[in-house]
């Protein structure tokens, strides 16, 4: 199901990035939006992403150059704006263990910044995009998605009656993303070896289209202060190793600081106050100013049970050797 955005202002920040990528060219393919602003700092990106959509095709395309740490460019970009997909972040584990205080700037402060400028701007709905390493964090890039989280729900109660409606959406690394596993067993095939850093590690497994369709849906649903979270199938890193290349011999490293043994994206904690959903999870806030029980009658939903977790290691649905040999065959290396 795909949202209309049909004569809307949308801004994405983080806009050149991969999900900002494919969500603007999803939204100009798919609805007529009066007008789309790509919202990133890196000019060379914003050169390629207009080269590729030029704008005698799409004339309501914008790039804007600017950092969401930038509060004043955050301003001047929202003029007339919406809605908002904020998908600006500073995302490698290992940079922000060895850059905490710029991972903090643009991750917390920038996220601040999106709300106060939302706010100030009139914007009618503000959707970000977390991460499943923000449930139960060890490292700082989980915490501090963690903390951005938190000040997104909450935004909805400073918004006031009338303001922006804040929410987020929750899901794992998307399947070949840039960094990630998938393409680095591919650029380590021909080799013969592929480093595994546990034998029993497993992953939740999303498509850059799925994660698209799923914020498109999550604008349309929301009533502000929800956590999404997407029912997404898992797999073993055995079984992607065997999928890529099944002949190699597989060396054992061990995990690295930061990194999970299975991805979480419903902690224990927060099940008390989670609903399920034929596609999704939705993680209610814990404000004062939720009604649960309204929420429950209106949209429906079956409370998960006391201890349940949403955790890639104990998932019903798992990909076979074989789906992820498909999946990995349209992933480009480099």
């Amino acid at each position: 199901m795909m949202y209309s955005l049909s004569g809307a202002t949308i801004l994405v920040t983080g806009g050149t990035g991969s999900f900002g990528r494919r969500f603007v060219e999803t939204v100009l393919q798919t609805t007529d939006p009066k007008k789309i602003i790509v919202f990133s700092r890196d000019e060379l990106k914003q050169h390629e992403m207009r080269s590729a959509l030029p704008e005698d095709h799409y004339p309501t395309l914008r790039f804007f150059i600017g950092d969401v740490r930038d509060a004043d460019r955050l301003g001047e970009a929202l003029r007339g704006v919406d809605h908002i997909v904020h998908a600006a972040a500073l995302k490698q584990v290992p940079t922000a263990e060895y850059n905490p205080f710029e991972a903090i700037k643009t991750n917390v402060l920038g996220a601040q910044n999106v709300i106060r400028a939302a706010i100030a701007r009139g914007v009618r709905q503000v959707v970000a995009l977390s991460t499943d390493k923000a449930a139960n964090p060890i490292n700082l890039y989980g915490a501090t998605k963690l903390c951005a989280d938190k000040l997104f729900v909450a935004a909805n109660a400073m918004s006031g009656e009338g303001g922006p409606a804040f929410s987020v959406v929750r899901y794992g690394n998307v399947f070949g993303s840039r960094g990630s596993v998938v393409p680095f067993f591919l650029s380590r095939r021909a080799s013969g070896v592929l480093p595994i850093t546990d034998p029993g590690m497993t992953r939740f497994s999303i498509t850059l289209r799925q994660s698209v369709d799923f914020v498109l849906r999550c604008l349309k649903d929301m009533r502000g202060g929800e956590v999404f979270v997407p029912k997404l199938p898992s797999y073993r890193l055995m079984d992607l190793a065997k999928a890529i290349a099944p002949d190699a011999r597989i060396d054992v490293v061990g995990i690295r600081a930061g990194e999970k043994l299975h991805e979480v994206m419903v902690p224990r904690d927060e099940a008390r106050r989670t609903l399920a959903f034929a596609s999704r999870f939705v993680i209610q806030p814990d404000h004062p100013w939720w009604d649960s029980e309204d929420y429950l009658k209106s949209i429906g939903g079956n409370p998960c049970v006391p201890g349940f977790a949403y955790c890639s290691g104990t998932n019903d649905e798992w990909l076979s050797v074989e789906d992820l040999r498909a999946l990995a065959a349209e992933v480009r290396v480099g």
